[in-house]
């Protein structure tokens, strides 16, 4: 099938919302997220907890005086590791279920650790009675400092020996004869999530049966993880999240927060209501590594890479180890004689790390497109020239494994002509506007395309309208408009005709809305669940004595604007409103499941992106201006333009972030994070944002699966730090290698 007719198969069916399917609810103040379902309660009957967080870094706690705190007014009840209720947990199963501290002892791993609740007939109460314990701790040595102790890096637990895989080729003969190298160090820091919305629990028994409301990116997921942790039976437990106020992967797990809440509400007896505030959102909820990564290139004369070698080391929890897989692009985004990678990592006494968007290939795009740059600055050559001369066909890191899919070359090329690209000035400093030096810089953006089962659930309404239901979640990307109109589109129905249900945990089962894979995995479903009701519709109509369909062979028919049609007979028809009516006006419901297909070891999925940055750097105070930025990108088809784009630009953001703004500064002798608020810890706001130009190739992925779409949640912050990185250099000659790139490092450089 040509390109051509890819398109149109791909965008045949869907009708696009032109605004967003909860939007109204978002700007009346009618959505609610998981902390503003008080009023689901009486006044009297919902009560308020607050977390009490350790404030040494190792050790333990000897004793905790809660006699003055119990007497304060309001206070219900003092939760410690000396009273709490004794839980039946089985063995930590990471990352899935994270390694969590739930009061059963007293040991200390990290400041701002879970140690108490205090639980009150307000917050307020809650808070004051927290301030009067009277804790005492046994202090032990802790283990900070960890970039200081790169000796004792080591493989991760899990499997604890260095992968198959991380060796092809010969690395060190490639070195011998490369005419050209880069031997360089780069440095990603700490990164905290920071959702508009905190993550907040409300949790209440009725008997041995726990519902909550809680702010995840996988009910499914908590529902497994409290019935453990709570042991008690999984059917037991019912989570409901309508709406998600961003995640960014600090939801795809659940913390310590969610069963503490849930202990909080036995002790009680109460609804309780455990709501994080920005501060604790530092620590006890994850955060993203820091990263050093040695990275070595080899290429001949030409701009042939011979070989990559990325070697990254990363702070773990002394709690639990998580991989920041940064080496996972020198695998497979160019095509290499030979490569090595590695990763491992040092034990701190800090907050268990996690994933945060687009792990591994955020930070490992960010420096590895850097040491690109300074090849094709020693082999001046262009920096999309040495892209296109090392363009991976197929997959390098499994043995020439085809892609489903690719069109970086257009991305490329579509890209420098929007920029304009071809005007850029080589030589770094030599641009200026006013009192400012102009940079131009470019990258590669990659992601993973994921996929997992999924069910859905489709329903004809009378009167014309559709019910569809899966048991996923939004974190404001806009799964309710596209499952709208995947809805809408099996039956050629107008979107806005469509109830979507998600957020809760009773309805069929869908994946984490992580690793960009909600709108891969759960449209599938909702097409298979529209299909089954189409041919339910068929066989009603077809046994109707009343209906212009009956008698007809079911091979005859289809479902199309609306209306029943005969193939054969394009004169017979039956409208559904009709028909559902005509059925005593009897629902008519379909269940639907998709999964990957067996070909998804036979390929390779990813998704591809080039983008361009412009800024401008005040010479004397080493400001640093993001004036415009154009990505273009290959996600397979463009689901919904509002939303979609919205994603993409969210996540060119998050790299300006990343590249000048983002960083967790640990303090070395306490391990407490010393910027731990939003006006300490800088992220961009309106005035750090410039022009962000997004497009698409628009080619749909029908191998990948048969709605010809990839996720796009993290792409967009891909390769933009490198960018960026990359026009700083052009604009100022001064190569900063560890990020954020802020004056004072400019200035040093």
């Amino acid at each position: 099938m040509s390109i051509a007719q890819d398109q149109e198969q791909a965008s045949k069916p869907f009708k696009q919302l032109d605004h967003r399917y909860e939007g109204i609810a978002k700007v009346t103040g009618k959505a609610r997220y998981a902390a503003e379902f008080s009023e689901s309660f009486s006044k009297t009957e919902l009560v308020y907890a607050f977390l009490v967080r350790a404030t040494i870094p190792s050790g333990s706690v000897k004793s905790i005086d809660s006699a003055t705190a119990s007497r304060a007014p309001g206070v219900l009840a003092v939760i410690t590791p000396f009273n709490a209720p004794k839980l039946s947990q089985g063995p930590p199963q990471p990352p899935a279920r994270r390694n969590l501290t739930l009061l059963q002892d007293a040991n200390i791993s990290y400041n701002g650790q879970p140690i108490a609740v205090v639980i009150g007939q307000s917050l307020n109460e809650a808070k004051v009675a927290a301030a009067m314990l009277k804790i005492s701790y046994a202090l032990q040595p802790a283990k900070l400092q960890w970039e200081k102790r790169l000796s004792e890096a080591r493989w991760p637990k899990n499997p604890g020996k260095e992968p198959a895989g991380n060796h092809r080729g010969d690395i060190d003969a490639a070195f011998a004869k490369a005419a050209v190298t880069v031997d360089n160090t780069y440095i990603t820091p700490i990164q905290f999530h920071n959702p508009m919305e905190t993550h907040a629990t409300i949790a209440w028994w009725q008997g041995d049966k726990l519902t909550v409301y809680d702010a995840t990116q996988y009910i499914s997921g908590v529902k497994m993880s409290l019935a453990k942790a709570m042991n008690i039976p999984v059917d037991n437990v019912r989570v409901i999240d309508p709406l998600v106020g961003g995640g960014f992967g600090s939801k795809g797990s659940m913390w310590s927060h969610v069963p503490l809440c849930a202990m909080a509400a036995k002790v009680v007896n109460r609804p309780v209501k455990l709501s994080l505030d920005r501060e604790q959102m530092f620590g006890p909820v994850g955060a993203r590594p820091s990263t050093i990564n040695h990275i070595r290139l080899a290429a001949a004369h030409d701009g042939t890479l011979l070989g990559i070698q990325h070697d990254t080391v990363m702070n773990a929890s002394v709690l639990e180890d998580f991989v920041e897989h940064a080496e996972g692009p020198a695998k497979n985004l160019y095509q290499s004689g030979a490569s090595s990678v590695s990763a491992k990592v040092v034990e701190a006494n800090l907050g268990i790390s996690t994933f945060m968007r687009a792990p591994g290939e955020a930070p490992g795009t960010a420096v590895l497109e850097i040491a690109l740059d300074e090849l094709a600055e020693k082999l001046k050559m262009d920096p999309i020239e040495l892209r296109l001369k090392n363009y991976a066909e197929t997959d390098p890191s499994h043995e020439g494994r085809p892609w489903s899919s690719k069109h970086l070359r257009e991305c490329y090329s579509k890209g420098s002509e929007e920029f304009g690209w071809a005007s850029r000035n080589m030589t770094p400093g030599q641009r200026s506007d006013g009192k400012w030096l102009i940079g131009h810089g470019m990258a590669t953006a990659t992601y993973p395309a994921n996929r997992s089962a999924a069910q859905a659930t489709v329903r004809l309404l009378p009167g014309g309208r559709m019910y569809v239901a899966s048991g996923t979640q939004d974190l404001g990307t806009g799964t309710y408009t596209i499952m709208a109109q995947q809805a809408a589109a099996g039956l050629g129905l107008d979107p806005k005709m469509v109830e979507v249900k998600l957020g809760d945990s009773t309805l069929p089962k869908a994946p984490v809305s992580g690793g960009s894979q909600s709108s891969a995995s759960v449209l599938p479903a909702i097409q298979d669940a529209t299909t089954q009701l189409k041919l339910k519709l068929i066989d009603l109509a077809v046994n109707d004595a009343a209906s212009p369909m009956h008698g007809l062979q079911a091979a005859d028919c289809d479902v199309k604007e609306g209306r029943l049609i005969s193939k054969s007979q394009p004169a017979k028809s039956d409208g559904l409103v009709e028909l559902i009516a005509r059925n005593k006006n009897q629902p008519v419901e379909a269940q639907g499941q998709a999964e990957p297909s067996e070909a998804k070891d036979a390929m390779s999925t990813q998704s591809w992106g080039a983008v361009f940055a412009e800024v401008a750097v005040d010479p004397h105070t080493h400001m640093v201006k993001v004036r415009r930025i154009v990505g273009v990108y290959d996600i397979g088809v463009l689901l919904n333009e509002k939303t979609g784009l919205n994603q993409l630009m969210g996540g060119m953001t998050w790299g300006i972030s990343f590249a000048t703004h983002e960083d967790g500064i640990v303090d070395a002798s306490t391990g407490r994070i010393v910027n731990a608020s939003l006006a300490e810890y800088h992220v961009p706001v309106n005035a750090d944002v410039g022009v962000l130009d997004v497009s698409v190739i628009g080619i749909p992925d029908l191998k990948f699966n048969p709605v010809g779409s990839r996720g796009i949640g993290e792409i967009g912050i891909t390769g933009t730090a490198a960018a960026i990185a990359n026009a700083i250099y052009n604009a100022t000659g001064k190569r900063v290698r560890e990020y954020p790139i802020t004056p004072d490092k400019l200035l040093a450089g």
